[in-house]
């Protein structure tokens, strides 16, 4: 039975609790019942209760600030057993505008038997909270009347225009038949005496260009009370008929002196006449316990309101836990592990499936790869499958291991491109009939990713060959050019790698870029290998010397040779410039054989012409694999310029046949090219790497001795020894899967 540490059953959980809590907020999305609209019915309760009664009473509170040890438990039962008809909250119900705050005073609120309302204040309109107070209870200023009494609620936050609520006031108060008008406005409208400077704020006072314009029309109306809160005491005082009243007692923290104390004012209308009853709770806190209580309440609201955000917020800490626990307790072996793969050998012939974006007959170095390995496995005696694209001009060029996969053709950046269907349900029947024991994939997308889903589909391994620096790629994909070469392309590449059972690299290069993309996967530096037989004597002196005259080769000539993709990853243009720099110094018995095509030659070709290149540069074209070995014959240099290669496969290739290498120093061929051995790596920089270049030809002495030392570097890189590599690869990925899926015992 497959064990697992209790921490990744914790990280999974987490997980699984972070999806469900999405999910379940989109639910309450679309299905909860939110309060909306609550002063509409509270009013209509009110007006209900106050039809035809010329005497009631209701009570004001404030400063609420979501209490729940003093307003909830202590306030609310008081106010329950009280004989006043509705309640009247005249500011700071809540201690800040969040929707946990809301939700918790709704809930809080809920325990009373009576009607009430709301009045906008500051703590209502902080952290963003008058949207939600909008949405929640209605507009900030508002009014209804009862039996000639008017209840007139105002905004001085700020949020509305004082100037508008001016206007809407003097027509509110025009009514002649109003016996009684109060005023709800959160901040107070007179000074109130500061005794002690911890008493409160100094900014807690209506706008002053705001306040005298109320206070006219409130002393000209004959306006009762004003009430407000804002404060954290109890004040009245009157101005003419009106009385000015402070009530900040319901919850915030207070001093409980003669002024500053837990309270509630009880109003009584009876007619025109309107009494004020300030009812003092003698329900102090200790600030220990005031503490205890704000730490409550945030838990509170966070997991009976806000719940999600509170389970958002546990399983962030179970994930910093598990973060913590691999950095601190996980032990770590930063060292390769020298005896996991050394002795691993495949004891019988395998069959691998391998799938490619591309293959021969199309010249690149991915097919030539792919066309090697499967011919030295086979060799070997195991079984290959190649699945590739199938080519209509090339419908003759099939051979028994290759399955042809029919194609979409796509037009990108002005290329046509051939894309494999993987859609087709015959590759998978071909595959599945043909059983492999591995899959193995050439590409991060496309047919790479429809091999490792029927790997997994099958239950066997699947190998990834990181070929290709996608980076350097970005030009021929319709996507932002930034964006693909500095997230996509390596986001890819570490996606399928960390996929994968293995990744082959063929340079140690390669092995340190995946290493930086964090791909976690076993990675083996396996260069593909080359017949090397074949660059010895690939041709008679007869063929060689027609060669020549078809390349226009002359005697004396000294001839630089590339073979390359005509893409401009492949930095031609600066071997052209290099080229041209050396011929105005005066070589001008060069030749530069430039063998391969591309959707690069025409604009190549003028930049040649530009560059006054024309009896020096030679164009090949595509040449096919067997003939390049006696194009190599001709070369007394091999240069090279691209950055973009994961291994300069016919770097090798060129050494093989006796030729030393000149090329800017990159990955692909670092490995190979030992500077002033087999040849001299450049920075980019076309001087230093033509300098390079002349003094190879210019030392005869120099170039036979690196020429030998060439030949003696390719035969480290045999094809047998290419394939032995990849068994060791292949033996390994099979063990592994053995090690986590052991065949079941039969029981007796």
């Amino acid at each position: 039975m497959c064990k697992i540490s209790r921490w990744k059953l914790l990280f999974y959980i987490n997980l699984l609790v972070i999806f469900l809590v999405i999910f379940y907020k989109m639910y309450l999305h679309f299905f909860e019942q939110n309060h909306v609209a609550v002063h509409a019915d509270q009013i209509e309760k009110i007006e209900s209760l106050l039809e035809g009664r010329q005497s009631f009473s209701f009570a004001v509170v404030g400063n609420i600030k979501n209490s729940i040890g003093v307003f909830e438990r202590k306030i609310i039962p008081e106010l329950n057993r009280s004989e006043v008809d509705f309640i009247v909250s005249a500011g700071n119900a809540v201690s800040g505008g969040g929707e946990d705050k809301y939700r918790a005073l709704h809930r809080t609120l809920g325990y009373l038997n009576k009607p009430y309302l709301l009045t906008f204040g500051e703590g209502e309109y902080s952290a963003f909270g008058s949207f939600r107070y909008y949405d929640h209870y209605g507009p900030y200023v508002f009014s209804f009347s009862s039996g000639g009494n008017t209840f007139l609620f105002l905004d001085s936050s700020g949020k509305t225009s004082f100037r508008w609520q001016m206007r809407w006031l003097r027509e509110e108060m025009e009514s002649p038949s109003r016996s009684n008008l109060f005023i709800f406005i959160g901040h107070p409208l007179l000074p109130v005496e500061k005794k002690s400077v911890f008493d409160f704020h100094d900014d807690y006072l209506v706008d002053e260009e705001f306040r005298e314009s109320l206070r006219s029309v409130i002393e000209n109306a004959g306006v009762r009370m004003v009430f407000s809160s804002n404060l954290p005491l109890y004040s009245f005082q009157k101005v003419k008929h009106t009385g000015y009243v402070v009530t900040g007692g319901a919850g915030g923290l207070l001093l409980n002196d003669e002024r500053s104390f837990y309270h509630f004012v009880k109003v009584y209308v009876h007619g025109n006449s309107v009494t004020l009853e300030p009812v003092r709770l003698d329900i102090g806190q200790h600030t220990f316990f005031r503490t205890v209580e704000s730490l409550w309440f945030f838990v509170h609201s966070l997991f009976y309101v806000g719940y999600l955000n509170y389970l958002l917020f546990v399983c962030s800490l179970g994930l910093s836990a598990y973060w913590f626990y691999l950095l601190l307790l996980k032990e770590r072996n930063y060292y390769p592990n020298y005896n996991a793969f050394s002795e691993l050998t495949l004891n019988a012939p395998v069959r691998v499936a391998m799938l490619s974006n591309s293959y021969l007959p199309v010249i690149a170095g991915v097919p030539i790869s792919i066309k090697r390995l499967a011919s030295v496995l086979s060799k070997m005696g195991h079984h290959v499958l190649i699945c590739a694209p199938r080519y209509e001009k090339y419908s003759d060029c099939d051979e028994e291991n290759v399955f042809r996969v029919p194609c979409f053709s796509k037009i990108f950046g002005g290329r046509v491109i051939a894309l494999p269907n993987i859609f087709s349900i015959k590759i998978f029947r071909k595959i599945r009939e043909f059983s492999p024991h591995i899959i193995h994939i050439h590409h991060p997308f496309w047919m790479g990713s429809l091999g490792l889903w029927i790997a997994r589909y099958l239950k066997i391994p699947v190998v990834y060959t990181y070929h290709t620096r996608l980076e350097h790629y970005s030009y021929a994909v319709p996507l932002p050019k930034a964006f693909f070469r500095n997230f996509l392309s390596h986001a890819l590449i570490r996606r399928i790698g960390n996929k994968c059972d293995a990744v082959v690299v063929p340079t140690e290069a390669s092995e340190y870029y995946l290493r930086m993309i964090r791909v976690k996967s076993p990675v083996f530096v396996v260069p593909t290998g080359i017949e090397t037989e074949q660059f010895h004597q690939p041709c008679s002196e007869e063929e060689k010397a027609q060669l020549r005259e078809e390349l226009g080769i002359m005697k004396g000539n000294k001839v630089l040779l590339s073979v390359s993709r005509l893409n401009a990853e492949k930095n031609i243009e600066f071997m052209l410039e290099a080229v041209a720099y050396l011929v105005r110094k005066g070589m001008e018995n060069l030749k530069f054989i430039l063998i391969g095509d591309g959707p690069d030659r025409s604009s190549l070709a003028q930049a040649a012409h530009a560059l006054g290149l024309r009896d020096v540069l030679v164009f090949t074209g595509s040449v096919s694999p067997d003939a390049i070995p006696a194009y190599y014959s001709l070369g007394d240099i091999f240069v090279f310029a691209s950055t973009a290669e994961t291994q300069g496969m016919v770097i090798l290739e060129a050494m093989a046949s006796g030729m030393p290498v000149v090329a800017i120093r990159a990955s692909g061929v670092d490995d190979f090219v030992v500077d002033g051995v087999t040849g001299f790596k450049t920075i980019h920089h076309i001087e230093a790497w033509a300098e390079k270049v002349h003094l190879l030809l210019e030392d005869d002495v120099l170039r036979g001795e690196l020429s030998r030392q060439a030949v003696s570097m390719a035969e480290r890189y045999r094809v047998d020894a290419f394939g032995l590599k990849m068994e060791r690869v292949y033996a390994h990925v099979l063990t592994q899967q053995q090690k986590a899926h052991p065949p079941s015992r039969t029981r007796c």
